[in-house]
């Protein structure tokens, strides 16, 4: 699959407003969550994992304290971030959980 292009400041600085649960930090975006127990917190993960597969984009997901999860998105292969760490923060902040 041919990946899309590193974004530019601007283009990053737009599209982070839309996103008020994710905080940038260097050239990923970062969402933090507490999910209402371990199972749940698998849950998640799976539910994410479903999502990236069908995007052919995963994010870095760690599993802490039993229920907080820490899920990272950068486009690896490009260095930095690119629409599809976009797209998939919305798609992760659609999940009901």
């Amino acid at each position: 699959m041919n990946r899309p292009n590193l974004l530019t400041e601007e283009e990053i600085n737009f599209r982070i407003e839309d996103l008020h649960l994710w905080k940038r930090e260097g050239n990923q975006i970062i969402r933090e969550t507490v999910a209402a127990n371990f199972a749940a917190a698998v849950g998640i993960i799976n539910s994410i994992a479903i999502i990236s597969e069908a995007m052919d984009h995963h994010p870095d997901i760690q599993l802490y304290g039993w229920n907080k999860l820490r899920i990272t998105l950068s486009t690896h292969d490009k260095g930095g971030l690119t629409k599809l760490d976009f797209e998939l923060a919305k798609k992760i902040d659609d999940l009901t959980y």
